[in-house]
Order: C-alpha cells, then sequence, then structure tokens
C-alpha cells in the first residue's frame, strides 16, 4: 500500500513544509514593521506578505484533496508531478507578491491551471473507477482497443 503513496506523501510534506516557510514570512514581517496581532494593515510591503500567506493557505486545501484523488484514482506519478509544478508555482507566486502585487500574477494563473489539470485528472479517475467497478465498463481497453 505504501509504495502506492509515497509520492503523494512527500509532496504533502513539502506543501506542509511551504506552509510553514510562508506562516514564519509573516511572524517575521510582523517583527520588522512592528505590527502585533491581530492588526494585518499596515506598509504595502507587510500587507503584500499577508495576502501572500492567506491565499496560499486558502489554497491549500483544495490543493491537498485533488493531489490526493488524482494520486489514487488516476496515476500517483503524475499528480506528484503535477503537485511539484503548483508547489513551486506558490513559490513563485509568494515571492512575487512580496516583491510587487503585480509580480503575482503570472504564478498564480500558472498555479490555478495545475490545479485545474488536478480537477481533470481527479474526475477521469474517478469517472473510470465508477464505471468500471458498479458498470463493469472499462474506459482504457475501450480506448485501446
Amino acid at each position: 500500500m505504501l509504495d502506492q503513496i509515497h509520492m503523494l506523501a512527500a509532496v504533502t510534506l513539502l506543501g506542509v513544509l511551504e506552509q510553514a516557510y510562508f506562516f514564519l514570512q509573516v511572524i517575521y514581517a510582523r517583527r520588522l514593521f512592528g505590527i502585533s496581532p491581530p492588526k494585518i494593515s499596515g506598509p504595502p510591503e507587510f500587507e503584500r506578505i499577508f495576502r501572500a500567506q492567506v491565499n496560499s493557505s486558502e489554497y491549500f486545501p483544495i490543493f491537498l484533496a485533488l493531489l490526493w484523488q488524482a494520486g489514487l484514482f488516476f496515476h500517483q506519478g503524475l499528480a506528484a508531478a503535477l503537485g511539484l509544478l503548483y508547489l513551486c508555482a506558490r513559490y513563485c507566486y509568494f515571492m512575487g507578491y512580496k516583491a510587487s502585487s503585480s509580480q503575482r500574477l503570472a504564478p498564480i494563473y500558472f498555479s490555478a491551471g495545475v490545479l485545474w489539470i488536478l480537477i481533470a485528472v481527479s474526475a477521469l479517475g474517478i469517472l473510470h473507477f465508477f464505471l468500471s467497478h458498479y458498470v463493469g465498463l472499462n474506459i482504457l481497453q475501450l480506448l485501446t482497443a
């Protein structure tokens, strides 16, 4: 069983570490700009870092659900590769947003595209499972015949 999920687990761990890094960046920015919680406003430099972290946190559960669905129902290797692309795009998004709000756009569009691909492969994998398990229809055999 573990050989079927080890790549997904590794990407999940990397994602958690990335989220921790983003959290730490907000803590450092709070100290740098003298902004104590619960305040969330301050200089634009702080607000960009804060928003980048919050936006990344908001998408993280969606990413995890899609990563695991795609990996379990479609293909672990493809899901893990897409997961790494997503994490890289999110890092570029964070660093771009930290520098300037306009530099966040290309990475956010790329990461959204990766999420759409994960949605598609998840849906295909789940559809294939339901059709083969409950209807006895194997789409892969039909496509290769």
